[in-house]
């Protein structure tokens, strides 16, 4: 289990800088080339429902990275086995309801993406 999840992490982290990457020497070039000039890359151009959900998406992470994951791994220290655990301990009640927030972080995160991308496929007109 251990090996799936960093290699989980390790994919995760590839398509994050593979997509800074992306953005940095094929995204931006390739939109100051199709702008008549640069003045038009507003900030109200950027604040497109595309951008806003990917902005989610990012401080969703941040939420889950810095409020959440320090306080489970804590608790999962203190805990220890959480087979040993009685299923009315307060530490195991308030991990599991960490978790359940951290689902729904990462869940909102992954329907912020759905939806930008399918945005995004619309803006192109794909399929018509």
């Amino acid at each position: 289990m251990s090996t799936l999840l960093r290699t989980i992490e390790f994919l995760g982290l590839s398509l994050w800088l593979g997509s800074d990457v992306f953005l940095s020497f094929v995204v931006a070039p390739g939109a100051f080339r199709i702008l008549a000039s640069r003045d038009q890359g507003t900030f109200e151009s950027l604040a497109t429902p595309v951008a806003l959900c990917v902005v989610l998406m990012i401080l969703l992470t941040v939420v889950s990275q810095h409020a959440v994951s320090p306080k489970m791994a804590v608790l999962r220290v203190q805990i220890g086995s959480i087979q040993a655990m009685a299923a009315d301990s307060p530490l195991l009640t308030e991990f599991g309801r960490l978790h359940r927030i951290s689902a729904s972080l990462e869940g909102g995160v992954m329907l912020a993406g759905l939806v930008s991308l399918y945005l995004m496929v619309k803006d192109l007109g794909v399929g018509n």
